[in-house]
């Protein structure tokens, strides 16, 4: 069997993550990762791997069949993943909901340009809750659907606190409100403000000389990640963050509660996650599987999750899952 030929851009937590999750794939090769620090001060856990700087992933052409992008949405996405997906298939997890849209028409033109396909938002939100918010609308039409996370690390939202200038580390952690996941499971949660639902917690290491009211107040009113939810910002040591602010842990809920013929029913999908990032990682190589299929079919352009089937997502045959998990 042929295997997939993967490239990581960026090592960071998901990029670890990825790497494990390559591992574990049958059906995968890791043939490079993608640093914008030095290549060789990198220390990697696939010694057969490149090390390649991203100015010159041009010199992996031919030789990478996929390419799995692992920045952060505020800053690193927007730039690469066009720059890739001119070159590339490319898999990402892009997850600023509020500019879903604007990526995926820069994603779209650079892949048809290229003759490509690239998956964005390929992540659990976006990506796997929105499959479930989809079915659970398409079965329950006459219903409303609520989204909770955590309580866990959004790794979105650490990223973009991390980018503010004078912070050295940052961590911040999602946490559901009871009372509105109560409330959703009742069929009340269309009537939920964004406010009602989350609360956001950070925890940052600020460097020495940089006001701390002043990146507070950047994080609190930084718009698509904060500016519209109650937000608690404390300042710690750096001691204190790497003892107590490590973990990667999340989960969250997709609550659709809705009518048929006057009974009340509500579909629920949950996640439980020790390691958000080794999940994703493994959610990302799933989507690769399917980005690489299609691309031999043909297609060209940009797909979220919503344009693949599952049949798609995984290594078995078909008849396997027709005779075994249908």
């Amino acid at each position: 069997m042929k295997k997939i030929r993967t490239g990581i851009v960026g090592y960071g937590n998901i990029g670890r993550g990825t790497e494990k999750a390559i591992r574990e794939s049958s059906d995968f090769e890791l043939m490079a990762i993608l640093t914008r620090r030095t290549p060789d001060e990198l220390t990697i856990d696939t010694p057969s791997a490149l090390k390649v700087h991203v100015d010159d992933m041009l010199s992996l052409k031919n030789k990478v069949d996929v390419m799995i992008l692992c920045g952060g949405s505020a800053t690193d996405l927007p730039v690469q993943g066009p720059q890739f997906a001119k070159h590339f298939i490319t898999v990402d997890s892009y997850d600023n909901h509020a500019k879903i849209p604007e990526y995926f028409n820069a994603m779209n033109k650079a892949s048809q340009d290229a003759g490509l396909i690239s998956v964005i938002s390929a992540g659990w939100d976006p990506g796997l809750f929105s499959m479930n918010r989809v079915l659970a609308q398409a079965v329950l039409p006459h219903g409303s659907g609520c989204t909770f996370w955590g309580k866990g690390v959004s790794q979105g939202h650490s990223d973009a606190i991390r980018r503010i200038d004078g912070v050295e580390a940052a961590i911040q952690y999602t946490i559901p409100i009871a009372t509105a996941i109560e409330k959703a499971r009742k069929g009340e949660g269309a009537l939920l403000t964004t406010r009602e639902k989350h609360l956001r917690e950070c925890f940052v290491v600020a460097r020495e000389g940089f006001d701390k009211s002043e990146i507070e107040n950047k994080i609190k009113t930084m718009p698509h990640y904060f500016a519209d939810y109650d937000t608690v910002v404390h300042f710690i040591s750096k001691d204190e963050f790497e003892k107590n602010h490590t973990g990667m842990s999340h989960g969250g809920f997709v609550i659709h509660s809705g009518k048929t013929n006057g009974s009340r029913q509500t579909m629920e999908f949950s996640l439980n996650l020790y390691n958000n990032s080794e999940f994703t990682a493994s959610v990302l190589i799933t989507f690769a599987r399917a980005a690489y299929r299609y691309h031999k079919e043909g297609r060209t352009g940009a797909l979220t999750v919503l344009d693949i089937p599952l049949a798609y997502l995984s290594s078995e045959s078909e008849e396997k899952l027709r005779n075994e998990l249908l």
